[in-house]
């Protein structure tokens, strides 16, 4: 329990595979969204920062890529980036689902823990989906497998045990100052954010390739001076023209259904009535091509 009147704070990362809740996790401890969710693997591929705000207490979480096995460049610098929040940090929050025989990825995320030296937190997500007599094997499996600091089932989806997870965790941070505003949930720019949510809508409504092969470029971003209204320009950048036909769908209607569930969250994001515009251009192998991940933005790790 921390001292009453002195302020803590610190730095936690979030790591664990692929599509294993971490952007949910951190939606429910802020209650309120700054990362995009999918039930489709890499879906988060920037490192993103979230503040939560507690009783003499403020923790900067930070959600990072899933581990998995690159085969772009992109998937490389994904995986560059959750290793380098590895470091500096007070905790590391690592997300494991509840299956008794720890598989070959998170064998590969355990031996990358070895020789660090910060307290490491196993959360047993999505406990919802499994008795809780099954959870024992899991539990001594790891258990065998790394000396961690603690370990707690929970369900980021279910909201379960989360408060405990939390008081648990605000137990390794230090004191210190407060280094966000309360109002300042994230240190993502409102353009970044808007991105992700177009991101977000494309992952929901396409399926295979598609998902994989996108990038999101907010070209323009202007309110009108007459009116309280936000106008946003972007173009979803795809691999191949085929891709592109799909995207677009007959008469434009998969553009136009992503752009309406798009501009309804971002609406929310920004407070404001929202005129969104959605391009779609061919941009041959750009998950290979230094220049092209410079430009969507994602060497800034």
């Amino acid at each position: 329990m921390k001292e009453t009147g002195v302020f803590h704070s610190g730095f936690i990362t979030i790591i664990g595979r692929t599509n294993v809740g971490k952007s949910t996790l951190l939606n429910r401890i802020l209650q309120q969204k700054v990362a995009i969710m999918s039930d489709k693997p890499q879906t988060t591929r920037n490192k993103i920062v979230g503040v939560y705000h507690g009783d003499h207490a403020q923790i900067v979480f930070i959600d990072t890529p899933g581990f998995h096995k690159p085969k772009y460049r992109l998937n490389e610098l994904m995986i560059k980036t959750a290793l380098k929040t590895l470091e500096g940090v007070d905790a590391i929050l690592y997300l494991v689902e509840p299956e008794k025989t720890i598989g070959p990825g998170d064998r590969y995320i355990i031996e990358l823990l070895q020789p660090v030296n910060t307290p490491v937190v196993l959360a047993i997500n999505k406990i919802d989906l499994v008795r809780k007599e099954q959870l024992l094997p899991v539990i001594e499996a790891y258990s065998q497998a790394f000396a961690f600091a603690e370990i707690l089932p929970i369900s980021a989806l279910g909201n379960e045990n989360i408060d405990h997870a939390l008081t648990t965790l605000l137990s390794y941070v230090p004191e210190g100052p407060q280094y966000y505003p309360e109002e300042m949930v994230t240190d993502q720019p409102e353009r970044f954010l808007a991105g992700e949510l177009i991101r977000e809508k494309v992952l929901a409504s396409t399926r295979e390739e598609i998902p994989y092969s996108i990038a999101v470029v907010i070209e323009q971003m202007k309110t009108r001076e007459e009116k309280a209204i936000i106008d946003i320009d972007a173009t979803i950048y795809v691999e191949r023209a085929s891709q592109k036909g799909i995207l677009i769908g007959k008469s434009g209607t998969m553009l136009k259904r992503i752009g309406v569930l798009a501009r309804q969250e971002i609406e929310v994001l920004l407070g404001s009535q929202v005129f969104l515009t959605l391009w779609v251009k061919v941009r041959k192998n750009w998950r290979m091509d230094e220049r092209d991940l410079r430009m969507f933005g994602y060497d800034q790790f």
